[in-house]
């Protein structure tokens, strides 16, 4: 347990940053699902919306810290190349 005064308000810091980067996680997850279910479906035409509302979402977690940036680009790689493979 943290004993110092600085050292509390560090747990606080990072119980608060933990829930902002979990929304933020969470929002690039639903964002992705979106995509894979439209591609699912066989929608091509939803599937590229779902992509080009997805991509700028996975890029400013980027931003924000909360992924890295090579993961971010290759789950935006690996989902268009899947939409982009759909007949």
């Amino acid at each position: 347990m943290a004993n110092t005064r600085s050292a509390k308000k560090m747990v606080r810091k990072i119980a608060a940053r933990t829930d902002v980067n979990k929304a933020r996680r969470s929002r690039v997850r639903t964002y992705v699902r979106k995509v894979e279910e439209a591609i699912a479906s066989g929608d091509k035409s939803a599937a590229q919306e779902a992509l080009k509302a997805a991509q700028p979402e996975i890029m400013r977690s980027v931003t924000k810290g909360v992924t890295h940036k090579n993961t971010a680009s290759r789950k935006v790689s690996r989902l268009s190349a899947r939409v982009k493979a759909m007949a």
